[in-house]
């Protein structure tokens, strides 16, 4: 089966299509991606790649054809609407014609925001004839009106129109969380809608065995956050239940990563005396088995919201795999993954002195019943994230939605 990913971002940049690329390729698909030049999260071009011009790179047993953008800056809504704007008009514009000659049997996109990107495939599958299947990773308009970066009410249903028309201009819509099942049918028409998680690493984190990182632990009870240091993440709960806490409680609060809000949490751990929270910046995903490995609890953290409450951050699997207690302050799907697998605690979003209490719950609890949690993480990950199964059944919606199109 040849299949097209279309995504703006990909590979150097650190998102999951990057292996469910690779778990395609080895289940015998002829995989070509259609993406955009690596900028995220800095914001600048990566080395070796320039805004103008297509580029194109072999990796791992499949084609990366590059198109042009602008790259997203480093801050500003300004800039990040004409970087997503940019990506839309160029694949639109010039993908066609860098796939020239072609055929692909599935146009398959990685719906991250904003789904827009979307209109591109359903251009590219005028011209191919291909099955087009979008996985949904966000909801809009939802999404938009959650983070504050569209507050417009008029401008909000003008987006759920859009929304509208892209889901039932598609064959196959998946959602990468139960709980987007009901609003993506609402607004999907007759378009079918299933449910594809997001598969955990491909490299399982469970052992840091041979693996090193250059970043070494503060002697404590380490709680460790990695990911995407954004406005959604709900940190500004995160450095009050610190501050509730205080130094003397042995609890060190590790923040991994870098993002729109990482000059904000630097200045505010400054003001606030916070030795406790360390800021270690960016690491390869190469590193983080051994840097998970030193954590004694792992941390996810959302703002509270119906969108939010609906979505599960791809950093769950990653945690459940690594057999480390899941520390979550969130509401909805995400919670109710932690609370089923038996892997951690949670706390309602946006209150800090509940994740305060449980982090100091999670410390007073017997390193025993700490390690059971892990191996229920593990369990539940290989039971439901592990990629190769979950690849296995991309391909197999693949096949059916391209029969039922026939």
């Amino acid at each position: 089966m040849k299949v097209l990913i279309l995504s703006q971002h990909f590979w150097p940049e650190s998102f999951r299509i990057n292996e469910v690329a690779q778990s395609l390729v080895e289940q015998g698909c002829e995989v070509t991606v259609l993406t955009g030049k690596p900028n995220y999260p800095e914001g600048r071009l990566f080395a070796g790649y320039r805004v103008g011009g297509i580029q194109r790179e072999r990796r791992e047993g499949f084609e990366i054809v590059r198109v042009p953008l602008l790259p997203r800056g480093t801050g500003g809504a300004g800039k990040l609407v004409l970087n997503y704007l940019s990506f839309l008009f160029c694949a639109s514009a010039l993908g066609p014609w860098a796939l020239r000659g072609r055929r692909f049997d599935v146009i398959f996109v990685y719906g991250t925001s904003p789904i827009l990107q979307a209109i591109a495939a359903d251009v590219l599958k005028w011209f191919k004839g291909a099955t087009l299947v979008t996985w949904v990773q966000d909801l809009w308009p939802d999404s938009l009106e959650m983070t504050g970066f569209v507050k417009n009410r008029r401008l909000l249903d003008a987006v759920a129109v859009v929304v509208r028309w892209i889901y039932r201009r598609c064959d196959l819509l998946l959602v990468q969380s139960r709980a987007f099942l009901a609003p993506v049918r609402a607004m999907a028409g007759t378009t079918p809608v299933d449910y594809h998680p997001n598969p955990g690493d491909r490299e399982s984190p469970t052992g840091a065995i041979g693996v090193t990182t250059k970043l070494q632990l503060n002697p404590g009870f380490n709680i460790v956050f990695a990911g995407n240091l954004g406005t959604v993440q709900a940190l500004d709960t995160v450095l009050d239940a610190a501050e509730l806490l205080g130094p003397d409680s042995g609890v060190r609060w590790v923040l991994i990563g870098s993002g729109a809000r990482s000059a904000w949490l630097s200045e505010q751990v400054r003001q606030r005396g916070l030795a406790q929270v360390d800021l270690p910046g960016r690491f390869e995903s190469a590193q983080m088995p051994a840097i998970f490995a030193q954590a004694d609890a792992l941390l996810v953290s959302l703002i509270r919201g119906p969108a939010m409450s609906l979505t599960i951050p791809s950093k769950i699997q990653a945690y459940l795999a690594a057999g480390r207690p899941v520390l979550a302050s969130m509401d909805g799907e995400g919670a109710h993954v932690v609370q089923e697998a038996g892997a951690g605690l949670v706390s309602p979003a946006e209150d800090a002195r509940a994740l305060a209490d449980a982090a100091l719950k999670l410390q007073r609890l017997s390193s025993s019943k700490r390690r059971a949690m892990g191996e229920a993480g593990r369990r539940y990950y290989a039971a439901h994230f592990e990629p190769t199964l979950l690849a296995q059944a991309l391909v197999a919606q693949f096949k059916r939605a391209a029969g039922a199109r026939v």
